[in-house]
């Protein structure tokens, strides 16, 4: 369920609109491409996570197969990363709030938020746990009963006025744009399965860890593909694609147009349990990330404090606070700065896949390896090793690529390559304050003898 909940957010319920205006319905090719590469990335996580669970997940795995400084760089990233989403989506639970109720200021609302997911992630990870399973079980539901009235108006049970499928031919076909619109379909929803990394940062915490996110990862894949195609295919076949005022909520004109009177309050609602169990997920996430970094002496030691409920206390508030600071930043900072933070979060999943598919292909003879020495056979293991994994990352390359030729997305890939630059710069000045410290110290123990 966390790992449902986590893929299934504000980016499928409001960002599929814009992917459907940029391809028409081939942003069907779009969305199966992208998923088939998520699929493959999430299998060589799930590999590696069931043979080594650990909090910090491919941040640990990446320090393992390719060195300290790819652990570093990919724990930074993305904790970085997921505290700039924090910020977006109190924001965005703030505004809705507001628009329901405007007497309440937003910072009330994104305090309450903050402080309620801080305290249930402060509480203990059962009850992290707990949470975040109902609030996945909400959009689950949500996007089960979406998919069970589309598929009766597409059908004919219940009757709408105009076509299905149909009206296709008079909106410019099946791909309006082309080859190019769905390259940039593609673009546009990339990214939008980003939160199932989730499930291995909790491997380490489950009760049989090795078990469990094989359990998991063998079947919710393919759920969420299902769910991301089967929700797609039915707003292509009911909505124009070059409906702009329908697609800046796709599933509410999907709703209304089945006659169901309140749909867009009601998908308020659920955008606003999305972004919430997000809020919760990433919290979760990035304290995790930071307890990792703690661990490995890559962040301050102070991070790797635990309470009497083994939850760390410490990275909860750090990640926390700075989550506050992400929603200040939100409302005073000026667009432009602004805009360059959130490009720089916008391609680091890209950083994250490619260096989780160059380190299942480092590590996995050395996995394979440790199961004869042991005689405890892998739980889970990548298909068509090693030909899918580097067919994976040549498609990778190939997106990157492809957002070079794209100016928004050149700019998120930019600014994504200045922030690993200044990352990987800490690293460098981290490890020379280390040397240095134990240069001196190795002084003074020649001296004093």
């Amino acid at each position: 369920m966390m790992g449902l909940g986590s893929a299934i957010g504000a980016g499928l319920f409001l960002g599929s609109g814009e992917a459907i205006s940029t391809a028409g319905p081939a942003v069907l090719i779009s969305y199966a491409i992208a998923g088939a590469i998520v699929v493959a990335v999430m299998r060589m996580l799930a590999e590696m996570a069931s043979a080594l669970p650990a909090s910090g997940s491919f941040s640990v795995y990446a320090e393992v197969a390719l060195g300290r400084w790819a652990g570093f760089l990919l724990g930074w990233l993305y904790w970085f990363m997921l505290i700039m989403v924090l910020g977006v989506e109190v924001t965005g639970v703030a505004e809705i709030a507001t628009a329901w109720w405007p007497a309440v200021p937003q910072w009330v609302v994104a305090g309450v938020v903050v402080t309620v997911f801080g305290g249930i992630n402060l509480i203990g990870v059962r009850q992290f746990g707990e949470a975040e399973f109902w609030f996945a079980l909400v959009k689950v539901a949500a996007i089960v009963a979406f998919l069970a009235v589309g598929l009766l108006v597409v059908v004919g049970v219940i009757p709408v006025a105009g076509g299905v499928l149909g009206d296709w031919a008079a909106h410019g076909g099946f791909a309006p744009a082309g080859v190019p619109g769905i390259a940039a379909g593609l673009l546009a929803v990339a990214f939008a399965f980003g939160g199932i990394e989730i499930v291995a940062i909790a491997a380490a915490e489950a009760r049989d860890p090795r078990d469990a996110v094989a359990r998991a990862t063998r079947t919710i894949l393919w759920r969420i593909l299902v769910f991301y195609l089967g929700s797609v295919a039915i707003i292509v076949a009911l909505v124009p694609w070059d409906d702009a005022d329908a697609l800046t909520s796709p599933f509410v004109a999907v709703l209304e147009l089945a006659g169901f009177d309140g749909a867009a309050r009601l998908m308020e609602v659920v955008v606003v349990l999305a972004l919430l169990s997000a809020f919760n997920a990433q919290v979760y996430g990035t304290s995790r990330m930071l307890f990792s970094l703690g661990e490995r002496r890559d962040a301050p030691a102070v991070a790797t404090r635990i309470s009497r409920r083994e939850v760390p206390w410490v990275a909860v508030s750090v990640s926390v606070f700075f989550g506050v600071v992400a929603v200040v930043l939100n409302r005073v900072l000026p667009e432009t700065l602004l805009s360059v933070l959130l490009n720089a979060v916008g391609s680091a999943l890209f950083v994250v896949w490619l260096l989780i598919a160059v380190s299942q292909l480092r590590l996995r003879p050395r996995l394979e390896a440790e199961a004869r020495r042991t005689g405890v056979p892998m739980r889970l293991r990548m298909w068509a090793f090693p030909w899918l994994t580097w067919l994976t990352l040549a498609a990778l390359v190939a997106l990157a690529a492809l957002m070079l030729s794209d100016d928004a997305a050149r700019a998120q890939l930019v600014a994504t390559a200045g922030l690993v630059a200044v990352i990987l710069a800490a690293y460098g000045l981290l490890g020379w304050r280390r040397r240095a410290r134990g240069g001196a110290e190795q002084w003074q123990h020649d001296v004093h003898g």
